[in-house]
Formats: C-alpha cells, sequence, structure tokens
C-alpha cells in the first residue's frame, strides 16, 4: 500500500507538470532545484488529497514515506512531506527531534523547503518540547548552512506572538557575523517577526549590534519598524 501510495503521488505530479513552470522556479534559487514543475497550490492539494490513506497507517510509517519522499530529491515532493509530518503535529514525541534534525541535515537543501518544514513542523516541535530549543542554538555551530538558518526560522510563528524572545537573542548572537546570505536574512527575518510584539527591546538589539550585524540582516530585522526608527538604525555608528 505505501509503495502504491508514492506511485500514485509522482504519476500525479507527473500529469500535472509544466515545463514553463519547471524552468521557472530555478529563478528563485542560487541552488540547482530538481522540479517537476507543479505550481505549490496544486501540490498541497496532492498532499491533502492522499493524507486520508495515510494518517491510519501512523506516524512511524507515515514517517518512512516521507524519508522515501524527501530521497527523490524534487522540491514537490519535499513540499509534501512538509505537509504530512506537521498534519501529525499533535502526535510529536520528543525522539521525533532526531527525525526532524536527520531530514534537514540529509535533504534539505533550499530555502523554501528549510523554511516550510521549520516554520511550521519543526516549530509546532518546538512550542511543544521547548526544552529542544537549546538543539536549535547548537545548529548555529553547524557547518550545513540549513541548520544554521533553521535554527532562526523554526522560532518564527511564535517570536510573531511574543513568545521566546530570550531565545530569539541568543540565536541572533549566534548567528551575528555569519557570512552566509540565506542565513542572515533568516535571523533578520527572526528578528522582525520578534519586533511585532517587541519592537523597543528588537531596536535596541540591533542598535547594540548594528556594527557587526551584516546590513542583510539590519534590514530585514527593522522592516517593520517606523520610519523614524528604521533610519536611526540604519546610521553606521
Amino acid at each position: 500500500m505505501k509503495t502504491d501510495i508514492l506511485t500514485s503521488i509522482r504519476r500525479e505530479l507527473s500529469e500535472q507538470a509544466d515545463a514553463r513552470d519547471q524552468a521557472s522556479v530555478q529563478h528563485f534559487f542560487k541552488e540547482e532545484i530538481k522540479a517537476y514543475g507543479v505550481r505549490n497550490a496544486a501540490v498541497n492539494k496532492i498532499a491533502a488529497q492522499y493524507f486520508p490513506q495515510v494518517k491510519p497507517l501512523g506516524k512511524k510509517a507515515a514517517f518512512a514515506l516521507c524519508e522515501e519522499l524527501f530521497r527523490s530529491n524534487y522540491i514537490e515532493e519535499a513540499l509534501i512531506v512538509c505537509e504530512w509530518a506537521y498534519r501529525f503535529r499533535r502526535d510529536f514525541a520528543p525522539d521525533d527531534f532526531k527525525t526532524f534534525e536527520g531530514w534537514l541535515h540529509n535533504y534539505v537543501n533550499n530555502w523554501a523547503v528549510c523554511d516550510t518544514l521549520c516554520n511550521h513542523t519543526i516549530g509546532s516541535f518546538a512550542v511543544m518540547y521547548p526544552q529542544y530549543i537549546e538543539n536549535l542554538k547548537g545548529w548555529t555551530k553547524s557547518a550545513n548552512r540549513w541548520l544554521r538558518r533553521a535554527a532562526a526560522v523554526t522560532l518564527i510563528i511564535p517570536a510573531k506572538k511574543g513568545e521566546f524572545l530570550s531565545d530569539v537573542f541568543a540565536i541572533a548572537d549566534r548567528l551575528l557575523e555569519d557570512r552566509d546570505d540565506l542565513v542572515q536574512k533568516g535571523y533578520g527575518w527572526l528578528l522582525k517577526e520578534a519586533s511585532r510584539q517587541h519592537q523597543t527591546e528588537v531596536f535596541n538589539y540591533v542598535l547594540a549590534h548594528r556594527r557587526e550585524m551584516p546590513r542583510t540582516a539590519l534590514r530585514y530585522a527593522i522592516e517593520k519598524m517606523p520610519p523614524e526608527l528604521r533610519q536611526r538604525a540604519m546610521v553606521k555608528p
């Protein structure tokens, strides 16, 4: 049955593939992307269509299916993984952290999959088991750029709600001088979302660190602030 599900999904993706979309998707990435050429709305529809067959298999078997999808290296199949894993969030247990970390390390190779997996699946896990936020801080030292970006973007949704501010700053501290622009954008985005509920604290953080902070990260961090604060933050110390 599991093989039938994968075969059916891949057949649908192939049937809905569009050569123009396949060519255009590469414009959004610096990395080489393997794609069928199926738009995200259609991918999400396929994920939802097949989930009723996946859910009764249970989380362990479903995650094994996810691993098979990841191994194909197609971005559309990876996005189906992200959707299915998130739908099992009520069943998350501490041991799942190793699975999610392994997916990041072994399969994630672009910002779209990194952000989708982290914002929803791993972010939900972190809210359920906040003790694992310490592990995110460890990712900031990884040689893998996606783990470093994941350390920041995993907390995007709770940060937007005003949660985990001290952890947001701790992660930003560790990534402050990272030379990878996608990591800079990741922690800048995290600070931006935290500023929605903690504008003063984030503004003061940016002022205190603007000498070391890359301009890319700084611009992301202050994006939602009033013009007068943005102007002050952009003045070189």
